[in-house]
């Protein structure tokens, strides 16, 4: 990986990164938005302590851990990524609580498009605001957009230190068999 200046970091502050989406996903996960490494790599969950690309492998959603840098492989497993904010942020607590909501009014739209399986948004709290469901709780939701089914996860950064890689892993597992179960 390239090294990037704190300078480039700074940069990067507000900056969109495009989705890695196609119509019919399986799974399309959905982060709270993107950080600054993200940013200035145009690549999703590019922070070196995120665990996102270490837990989509642990878990079996992939056959090997992907690089950020691989991310448009994920179409090829029915998988895409997008967020519920779209600017990048050196940390989410930037975004304000009409971004979260007007995020999820932008992300329903998206999400009634392209009609994946799943959304799974990788935050509980930034999917509580998005959607104003302050008692949702890590797995499948009631919720649904259209036919599209919601899963909370764990967010996969390094700062959330209550969820280990594998306790993470065994909760997108379980996303995993509920995606791939006959419908």
């Amino acid at each position: 990986m390239t090294r990037i200046t704190p300078a480039e970091l700074e940069a990067a502050r507000d900056r969109l990164v495009p989705d890695v989406i196609a119509d019919g996903l399986s799974v399309l996960f959905c982060g709270i938005n993107p950080g600054l490494m993200t940013a200035a790599t145009g690549h999703h969950f590019a922070r070196p302590g995120n665990r996102f690309w270490p837990v989509l492998h642990l878990s079996g959603f992939t056959p090997r851990r992907l690089k950020p840098s691989e991310q448009d492989e994920l179409l090829a497993y029915g998988l895409g990524i997008t967020n519920v904010a779209a600017r990048a942020t050196a940390r989410a607590d930037e975004l304000s609580a009409e971004e979260f909501r007007e995020g999820g009014r932008i992300l329903t739209e998206k999400v009634e498009r392209l009609r994946p399986r799943w959304l799974a948004v990788a935050g509980v709290t930034a999917y509580r605001t998005a959607f104003g469901d302050p008692g949702a709780r890590i797995g499948p939701q009631d919720r649904t957009i259209g036919g599209t089914r919601i899963w909370a996860l764990p967010n996969p950064s390094g700062l959330n230190a209550h969820w280990t890689a594998q306790t993470m892993a065994e909760e997108y597992a379980r996303l995993r068999s509920a995606a791939i179960a006959p419908q």
